[in-house]
C-alpha cells in the first residue's frame, strides 16, 4: 500500500475580478492626476481671461 497521504490541492481563487477592479482603479487614478496636472497648467490663463472679462463688465455711470 502507499505510504504517502493524499494531499488534495486548494483551488486557486479566480482573482480576474481581483485584477480588473485594480487595473480600473489605478486607470481612474491616472486620469485624476492628468485633469490635476492640466488644470494647474492653465490656471494662470484661467486667471486672466478672468481679468479680462471683469474689465469688460466695468460700466462706466454718468449722472443724468
Amino acid at each position: 500500500m502507499n505510504q504517502r497521504a493524499h494531499v488534495e490541492e486548494a483551488p486557486v481563487k479566480d482573482r480576474f475580478w481581483l485584477y480588473v477592479g485594480g487595473t480600473i482603479a489605478t486607470l481612474l487614478i491616472v486620469i485624476a492626476m492628468v485633469k490635476q496636472s492640466e488644470n494647474e497648467k492653465f490656471a494662470p490663463i484661467k486667471q486672466q481671461l478672468e481679468e479680462e472679462t471683469a474689465q469688460m463688465n466695468i460700466r462706466v455711470l454718468s449722472d443724468h
